[in-house]
């Protein structure tokens, strides 16, 4: 009798756990880091690790890769049907069902709501309700989860695909900032900075709720969020500390809300940073020949410039250092195309662990 009464709680554990990792994944409108959710894509994930090494060129990685989140997402449901499956059948067991493959039978049909099982008493007729219930929720969750993904993909990537044409193929900050200069542009800059402090609030908040979007890949190859993101960080930055046309507060508030969507992605992966960094104790990747490269391309296009070079340095490192950490760790996990002054020197592969914690992998970068 005792291990028929643990085995119903036990079996009502699983069932509620599992209820409540949908929940977390598909209801609650913010950030959860689910643990069954997480152990389902890291386990679908090592899985595409092992024939990522086989590819020897980024369109392969990227083909291959591109399966990963449509592929774990769509796994979701049957790993959750089957602990549902497996719990009612231990409350079925503890209810009286002689058999283990009685119990199987009965849960399955109430789960698919197939009916060619039969329960016998009235407390097994109530479990049978109540799987049947679920059964059906799980599925409707679903069908309404993939609209509104797809949904905030669509919105994400109308940006990203509209900033090539502001800032070219890989994404450039120079670049960005040459063309608004050719087409004498600068004055609708506050434009370009306004809609994406907008779509920098908005990849917050679906990224995090939605952490599958993440790892869904641009249908271009060489696209990707977070390079779009780097992109116009940098530029804003730039703009803010090098450019002599006339400071538009909108530039910082853009980099400040970049830099705070990137570090709330990074908290739901657990990816370690520094929150309040400083620059020079604090370095960044990007090195001052860089920068220097950068001036000097800018200055020869006849692109206004501060004349302290020594203090727009200064004052771009000290914008950068906000993100820089953040926006490589994001090239690394999600195998980023390349892209000047981010997935160029985001080496290395960063992958989730079952703990939740980051480990970085010694394989082939992803440039």
């Amino acid at each position: 009798m005792i291990i028929r009464v643990l085995m119903f709680v036990l079996g009502a554990a699983v069932v509620g756990g599992t209820l409540l990792s949908a929940t977390r994944t598909f209801v609650l409108p913010r950030s959860a880091n689910d643990p069954l959710t997480r152990v389902v894509f890291v386990a679908i994930w090592s899985v595409f690790r092992l024939r990522l090494r086989w590819a020897r060129t980024y369109a392969e990685r990227d083909r291959i890769a591109a399966l990963y989140a449509p592929i774990g997402l769509l796994s979701l449901p049957p790993v959750w049907l089957a602990l549902v499956l497996a719990g009612y059948m231990g409350m079925f067991w503890a209810l009286g069902i002689p058999s283990w493959r009685e119990a199987f039978f009965l849960s399955g049909s109430s789960l698919l709501t197939l009916g060619f099982a039969s329960a016998r008493t009235l407390p097994q007729t109530m479990l049978v309700y109540s799987e049947a219930t679920i059964g059906l929720t799980m599925v409707a969750l679903l069908i309404a989860y993939l609209p509104t993904m797809y949904s905030a993909f669509s919105r994400r990537e109308l940006a990203v695909n509209l900033l090539e044409v502001r800032a070219g193929s890989p994404p450039s900050a120079v670049e960005l900032i040459l063309r608004f200069h050719r087409l004498k542009r600068f004055d609708h800059l506050h434009e370009l900075w306004e809609t994406w402090e907008a779509w920098f609030a908005e990849i917050e908040e679906s990224h995090t709720s939605l952490a599958a979007l993440v790892f869904f890949r641009s249908p271009q190859p060489d696209h990707s969020w977070v390079t779009a993101s780097g992109a116009v960080l940098d530029a804003a930055a730039l703009v803010a500390s090098t450019l002599e046309i006339p400071r538009d507060a909108q530039a910082d508030l853009c980099i400040r809300a970049g830099y705070l969507a990137l570090r709330r992605i990074a908290d739901f992966f657990r990816i370690p940073y520094n929150r309040e960094p400083h620059h020079p104790a604090d370095p960044i990747s990007l090195t001052r020949a860089e920068f220097d490269a950068a001036y000097d391309e800018l200055a020869r296009q006849g692109v206004p410039l501060k004349p302290d070079r020594d203090q727009c340095w200064r004052d771009f490192a000290g914008w950068r250092v906000n993100y820089d950490t953040v926006l490589l760790a994001l090239c690394r996990l999600t195998l980023a195309p390349y892209a000047p002054w981010s997935s160029d020197r985001a080496t290395g592969e960063l992958r989730i662990t079952y703990s939740g914690r980051v480990a970085e992998s010694k394989s082939r970068g992803n440039v």
